[in-house]
């Protein structure tokens, strides 16, 4: 057996008894809010390693869920509506899924720092739409005592609950993005990543995947947005302000945005530096502790912790690949395939051709 599957089998047994071994604050503050925001950053992650565009969104669309989670389960102030919460989860799944559209159909017009620039726009207008609208966001107050639900009978307010609720819905998440990335529709998008205009003289269409691509996302970051909002139990235009939206951004370059994975483990590190850096400096210099980490991984594993992990990994598993046969998603367009594909691209999961592909004739 090789290393991997140890690793693998050892972290899952690790999550599960993971809330047995801690006490609630390490299992709620740290294990739950790592899930959710874990979650959040899967879906940029994803976005960034898979269809090759970097979106500073996600937070906004993770927002809309939670207000709609708000709106529809904690009416407050006359400001919304009481609906089961079942409902409620779907209606904010849809509405989540359609502002990733939206988004979508906007950012696949541009490309690079651009791309950026118009989803920090659309972030920063949602976040001055919540904070002037009274009659539906309820303002700078937002919506507060959001209560979780009680499913057969269990309280998902406690820690333990909770933790077990967040990891199902987070794993899901992560075997979604899995499963995407090795149907045809995620090997189109790979290879739209890859070499956009040669896809094109192919003949395949490549705004329409990607659109979908971030409807996709935007389920993702919804869940994650959901999760959120029933562990502090508010919302309000602080939750989707420029710092958390760019928090999302430095969780993922920390875990690292070579697979999905690095979400959860940028989000983990990120949530117990944020939960203990006070501690250690005052409050109001958690951003620079923060910052000089970002740095100091930026600088001496650009890859993140993740590529730290496989790079120890692949000491210990001299076989696999090396890391540095990993591509830097920032380069998109800069790499030259050697062959073209008879009938469609054939990649691995983190975007590593096969070798398996019958070439063109």
């Amino acid at each position: 057996m090789t290393a991997r599957p140890i690793f693998i089998a050892g972290g899952i047994l690790l999550l599960l008894v993971y809330p047995f071994l801690l006490n609630d604050f390490w299992v709620l503050q740290v294990g739950g809010r790592t899930l959710g925001f874990g979650t959040i950053a899967l879906s940029l992650v994803f976005l960034s390693a898979y269809v090759g565009m970097l979106s500073l969104a996600q937070m906004t669309v993770a927002g809309i869920a939670g207000y709609a989670m708000a709106y529809f389960t904690a009416p407050m102030g006359g400001v919304g509506l009481l609906l089961p919460w079942p409902v409620a989860v779907v209606i904010a799944l849809c509405l989540a899924v359609l502002a990733g559209l939206v988004v979508g159909a906007i950012a696949v017009r541009t490309e690079g720092i651009y791309t950026l620039m118009i989803t920090l726009a659309i972030a920063v207008g949602f976040y001055y739409l919540t904070l002037q609208n009274y009659s539906m966001f309820n303002g700078f107050t937002g919506f507060t005592r959001i209560p979780p639900p009680h499913v057969l009978g269990i309280d998902m307010a406690q820690p333990k609950p909770f933790f077990y609720v967040s990891l199902v819905a987070a794993a899901l998440c992560y075997a979604l993005v899995r499963w995407v990335v090795r149907t045809p529709f995620g090997l189109a998008l790979q290879a739209a990543r890859d070499n956009g205009r040669r896809l094109r003289a192919l003949g395949y269409p490549l705004a329409l995947p990607r659109i979908a691509a971030f409807g996709l996302a935007g389920f993702i970051a919804g869940v994650g947005g959901i999760l959120n909002v029933w562990l502090n139990g508010s919302i309000s235009p602080g939750s989707i302000a420029i710092t958390p939206t760019l928090d999302v951004l430095m969780a993922s370059v920390l875990g690292g945005m070579l697979g999905p994975e690095g979400a959860f483990l940028g989000a983990f590190l990120f949530t117990v530096v944020q939960s203990f850096a006070i501690y250690l400096v005052p409050p109001e210099r958690f951003n620079t502790v923060i910052g000089v980490i970002f740095v100091a991984v930026v600088v001496f594993s650009p890859d993140g912790v993740l590529g730290i992990g496989r790079s120890a990994l692949h000491r210990i598993a001299p076989g696999r690949q090396p890391l540095s046969g990993h591509r830097d998603v920032t380069t998109r367009g800069t790499e030259a395939p050697t062959s073209l594909p008879a009938t469609r691209p054939t990649f691995e999961a983190d975007g590593q051709s096969t070798g398996e592909n019958h070439h063109a004739q």
